[in-house]
């Protein structure tokens, strides 16, 4: 099963594919990783000062909309270049930010659902159009994160539950009708 996670910055995208790691042994990368170890670090290092790319992520918070654009031109012309890459090793995809790149993850057919994490009751913050032009329209799945750990544990699993046993019908309708 492929996924994308997809919500504003803070409102736990990366607890999310967490849980689904320690939980359902999935593989995750978020966006920002991979851009910071693919190409970001090398060029945002003379500028920041960062030491490692581990630095230059844990950073990216301060420049949202200097990575929005960066990782924009990095999938210029290819939309769905930085997502195709993260998910040939991996089950999820966390974080993309741009609704162009998102509908080319989808004309190629890149994920089996998408996910929205939501803080909203608890983290009033939301990102601005210069770093983040996804809607909530695109989701398969919504979780609601306002809650406790324990909250959000539960409703992964529930998550995960309910998108797996959805894959397994679609697939065995697929199986079915070529039978036919």
């Amino acid at each position: 099963m492929k996924l994308l996670i997809l919500g504003h910055g803070r409102h736990g995208k990366d607890t999310v594919a967490e849980l689904l790691e320690r939980d359902f042994g999935m593989t995750f990368k978020s966006s920002s990783q991979a851009a910071a170890d693919i190409f970001l670090y090398e060029k945002l290092k003379p500028i920041f000062g960062y030491e490692t790319p581990e630095e230059c992520y844990e950073d990216r918070h301060n420049h949202r909309a200097l990575w929005h654009k960066e990782i924009s031109e990095y999938n210029t012309p290819d939309k769905f270049k930085l997502a195709q890459g993260i998910m040939k090793d991996n089950d999820i995809y966390v974080g993309m930010r741009c609704s162009e790149e998102l509908q080319a993850c989808i004309d190629i057919g890149l994920f089996d659902y998408i996910i929205w994490v939501d803080a909203g009751d608890r983290i009033a913050y939301k990102e601005g159009n210069d770093s983040f032009n996804i809607d909530e329209s695109f989701k398969d799945y919504h979780i609601d994160n306002s809650g406790t750990f324990e909250d959000l544990e539960q409703k992964v699993y529930i998550m995960y539950n309910e998108l797996m046993s959805d894959k397994i019908d679609k697939e065995y309708l697929e199986q079915t009708f070529h039978a036919l």
